[in-house]
């Protein structure tokens, strides 16, 4: 038996040579180039317990150990001694396959290493293969980043500097996340950015999951925290802003000094603290200049935006430090117009057919409204008008204006007199109170709707949902049918042309452009073109698919492909509103029964 297994072990491994008469039984021994290579028992063979690969693919293991059992192992394995036997170093999937195999023997490299350099080797063997388990090779870079740069680790394995840093950034994802990776339910790209967080800040992500992988759920949680620092209302290499903080453009928290982790340049803030910090700051810095240069510093907010929560912060921030607020509504605004070129015209109407002689008319008609505009402006200081700032409260942007206030002072009289909705709550009997309380509630729950509207149709625009190549569904277009009727089609057009809803005339010039679409139809391509415009008709403010036909139509088709996600947005919308009014009915009974 032995002779035979020498004998087919002579025929597995090309240039082997016949066992010293004194070597152990263990070993059998031969040259290939300048290595020596030995023949072990597989019993003498034992996996490294610290090696850190720890996921083998099994169909590929069943294939290659086939494989093995046909031709036998044609690349040695390399071990060190043990007092336990011989332990791998590199080769461990061929091992496992030789097991699978059958095999008494495999054929390895006996070498010898000191301190770390057998985890080293055997990392950088790993990370060499095409199949290796993302978060394994992650944690395999982060160890090696001990002792090389990332330049050096991507020099030594053919890899970009940037793929290097994202996955050493990858490596700080906590073993939750990890767990979503290693799964497939999360993407690289999405790991990638919640691994910008401190591990704190991923638990709590992590416990918002409720145990179940939601990706358009976690996006909004990390836009939520994250900010494209470009936007930022303040200048990013200002390190006096706020001097314990220091520049953005050298802060570690800026995605951009990890590595291109978003791509080249872009910087992303991951420190919501900081960045809303610095935001408050440049609010206070403005207010500050506005009273220095004595100039009107105007909050783009209207009497419906009024009590939003980052409205009457800057609205306090104002009065607290003595500068007037004025509502947009009772203000006469101008911005500098703009000369307007080709290239913005052509920008303009790039979803329409235009030839050159309509854009060039275009152009010449937005240039003398251009002039008109310039000769209003530039006289405007003549008519009232004094200089300004407007300030998005979003972004605390700022855009240079000429205003000029259109309200009147009221006297004491027509101050009491006012409508109910200008008095304060202290001025109001109870059941004036109940009143406001309930209209300001039906507001609330408006602006609400609008916002969820617009969340869930930003969700489904980040989707592959355009692409699809399912047929449309029913719902689908009753949706776009609605929606170009509702805002393509003019009154008198509706009133005229279409008095029983769509009902059809003979027109011979529109049955040549019908038979013309029939031979050229192309459903794919229709698919994704409608798809596309039901994305694009909805309206956002303060229409939501509560109170707009085209809205409820859409959000009524897209439950079928994404209800998940819709649930999980509405749900967060329901538990805040449930709390509120729950408050509310608390007050209503105290304020009757006074």
């Amino acid at each position: 038996m032995e002779t035979q297994a020498k004998q087919k072990s002579t025929k597995n491994i090309a240039g082997r040579k016949k066992a010293a008469p004194n070597a152990p039984k263990s070993v059998t021994t031969r040259k290939l180039s300048i290595l020596q290579v030995q023949d072990l028992e597989m019993d003498k063979v034992i996996p490294d317990p610290d090696q850190p690969r720890k996921t083998f693919d099994e169909e590929s293991l069943r294939s290659l150990s086939e494989s093995i059992a046909q031709h036998g192992v044609l690349q040695p394995i390399t071990v060190r001694k043990s007092d336990k036997g011989f332990i791998i170093v590199m080769g461990e999937r061929r091992y496992r396959a030789s097991k699978l195999a059958k095999q008494q023997t495999i054929p390895a490299i006996i070498r010898e290493y000191s301190g770390n350099d057998v985890l080293e080797v055997q990392i950088i063997e790993n990370l060499q293969r095409k199949d290796v388990e993302p978060t394994e090779e992650a944690e395999a870079i982060a160890y090696l980043t001990e002792r090389y740069s990332a330049t050096e680790i991507a020099n030594r394995l053919g890899r970009t500097e940037n793929f290097i840093r994202q996955r050493i950034k990858l490596s700080g994802l906590i073993e939750g996340f990890k767990e979503f990776i290693r799964s497939g339910e999360m993407s690289l790209t999405l790991g990638v950015a919640v691994a910008l967080f401190e591990p704190g800040e991923q638990q709590m992500m992590l416990d918002g999951l409720d145990g179940e992988f939601h990706a358009n759920k976690l996006k909004r949680m990390v836009d939520n925290q994250t900010f494209v620092l470009t936007n930022a209302p303040f200048d990013l290499a200002d390190e006096k802003l706020l001097p314990e903080a220091g520049a953005c453009t050298r802060c570690p928290f800026n995605a951009a000094n990890q590595g291109n982790l978003f791509g080249e340049g872009k910087m992303v803030c991951t420190r919501t603290a900081c960045f809303e910090s610095k935001k408050t700051k440049t609010l206070l810095d403005l207010i500050e200049r506005a009273k220095k240069e004595n100039q009107m510093l105007v909050p783009k907010i209207s009497q419906y935006w009024k009590d939003e929560e980052r409205n009457q912060l800057v609205i306090s921030q104002m009065e607290k430090r003595g500068l007037t607020f004025h509502l947009m509504d009772n203000m006469e605004i101008m911005e500098e117009p703009v000369l307007p070129t080709l290239e913005s015209i052509q920008e303009m109407y790039r979803h329409r057919e235009y030839d050159e002689t309509e854009i060039q008319t275009e152009l010449d008609e937005a240039i003398e409204e251009y002039r008109l505009e310039r000769e209003r402006y530039d006289t405007a200081t003549d008519q009232g008008f004094n200089k300004g700032i407007l300030l998005h409260t979003d972004t605390y942007k700022i855009v240079e204006i000429l205003v000029k206030v259109t309200e009147t002072t009221e006297d004491k009289e027509g101050k009491c007199a006012q409508l109910l909705e200008k008095r304060k709550m202290a001025e109001c009997t109870p059941e004036e109170q109940i009143i406001k309380i309930n209209t300001r509630e039906d507001r609330k729950k408006e602006i609400e709707n609008a916002k969820l509207f617009e969340e869930v149709v930003q969700m489904i625009r980040k989707t592959d949902y355009i692409n699809m190549e399912k047929p449309l569904s029913s719902d689908e277009m009753v949706a776009i049918t609605i929606s170009l009727y509702e805002n393509n089609v003019g009154y008198y057009d509706k009133k005229e042309d279409f008095p029983g809803f769509f009902r059809n005339k003979d027109n011979p010039s529109i049955e040549e452009i019908m038979t013309h679409f029939r031979k050229n139809f192309r459903e794919q391509i229709f698919n994704k073109l409608i798809r596309l415009l039901l994305t694009r008709q909805v309206h956002f403010g303060e229409s939501s698919h509560t109170n707009d036909l085209t809205n409820m139509t859409f959000y009524n088709a897209m439950l079928q492909y994404y209800k998940e996600d819709i649930d999980a947005i509405e749900n967060g919308y329901s538990e805040i509103r449930a709390k509120r009014e729950k408050r509310i009915k608390e007050r209503v009974v105290e304020l009757q029964n006074r």
